[in-house]
């Protein structure tokens, strides 16, 4: 008899697969999300993700650039949270400091490929993508490159221009559904074009930026939306004055990046949690290597509750980062609010670009 059923067993089981593949297909693996079976239940909105400021901007001996090794590394890391600046060159999206004159990271599509690759091989993993739209393009024109790049199809579309805290779905919702990519842009985006572009400051908002002192605060910095409703970002990157220009101090970066101590990323997270009544989302730091070594992740891992247990040693501090700056004829049209944003005018940028030559 039990024999006898087996058959009728399997016929089953192949029909609920035929249902539902990609739930079939997400409970055949490890059952984890993001690395940890604990966050599958948990609300994206209630998990706090490792980025990485100007992640595109890699390379050493070069004040303008925030990282040690490339996006693809950075993924294997363990960073969840890519923030990148975008600026018109030519008409097309290229990721570049403040000027493409001083830093030129490539094409967007370029980086969206690398992007695209990880995630395809790491099917149980959510990313975010952030996106300081520098020359203002509109979100058709970064519809054609995720689009080409294959991210369109995993993008995230939510069911109304903005979330609140408590409407995003679970991590396990987002894997299984195959919307694994959750993309923010800090201006221009409309949801009635490109729903998967979704407004930063109506979702989240952030602290302060290009910091100098290191006792970093906790308040609300820039918002469209209602706080107190909203995911958050604390920009815990420092910053050191270099010919009048905020630049990133790589110097303290191991106390900046700590887990505990004055200046701390740990310190500064406990600080909001306390506040906020709740951990912040996104802890957006440079040099993630530093601090000691995955410090950053421990930081982000004690917030979610879960153990730190890298399967694999995060990239040496300092690393073999690849570089793609060059010296190339980019366009800048910025305001002055947006060169402020990232912390260099234009004449602190050809005097960064000069120290960055010797």
């Amino acid at each position: 008899m039990r024999f006898s059923s087996f058959p009728c067993l399997v016929h089953i089981l192949s029909v609920l697969t035929v249902i539902n593949p990609i739930r079939a297909s997400f409970n055949r693996r490890d059952g984890t999300c993001n690395g940890h079976a604990e966050l599958c239940e948990r609300s994206y909105a209630n998990v706090t993700f490792v980025g990485a400021h100007n992640s595109y901007a890699v390379g050493t001996n070069n004040l303008a650039v925030n990282q040690d090794v490339d996006v693809t590394q950075q993924l294997k890391d363990g960073i969840r949270l890519l923030q990148m600046q975008t600026h018109n060159q030519n008409g097309v999206i290229q990721l570049c400091h403040t000027s493409c004159v001083l830093y030129n990271g490539g094409t967007l599509a370029d980086y969206l490929t690398k992007v695209k690759s990880w995630m395809d091989a790491n099917p149980t993993e959510v990313v975010t993508l952030l996106i300081v739209n520098s020359d203002n393009f509109k979100p058709s024109a970064y519809a054609s490159v995720f689009t080409s790049a294959g991210l369109d199809k995993l993008s995230y579309s939510p069911p109304t221009a903005s979330l609140g805290v408590n409407d995003w779905p679970t991590m396990s919702a987002l894997i299984n559904a195959g919307t694994r990519l959750v993309t923010f842009m800090d201006t221009q985006a409309d949801f009635t074009s490109v729903p998967w572009i979704i407004d930063e400051f109506t979702s989240v908002w952030e602290t302060a930026f290009d910091v100098t002192d290191p006792s970093f605060d906790c308040n609300v910095n820039r918002t469209r939306g209602d706080s107190g409703s909203q995911m958050y970002l604390i920009n815990h990157f420092l910053d050191q004055i270099v010919l009048g220009q905020p630049a990133p101090d790589k110097d303290r970066a191991n106390t900046t990046n700590a887990i505990s101590g004055a200046g701390s990323l740990g310190e500064q997270v406990n600080l909001c949690a306390a506040t906020h009544q709740r951990y912040p989302n996104f802890l957006l730091v440079d040099f993630y290597q530093y601090g000691p070594s995955g410090a950053v992740f421990q930081v982000a891992a004690t917030a979610n509750g879960v153990t730190y247990t890298p399967s694999t040693p995060i990239a040496s501090a300092g690393g073999n980062g690849t570089t793609s700056s060059s010296t190339g004829s980019g366009s800048s049209t910025n305001s002055a609010s947006r060169y402020h944003r990232e912390g260099l005018s234009l004449a602190g940028a050809a005097m960064f670009l000069i120290l960055a030559l010797f």
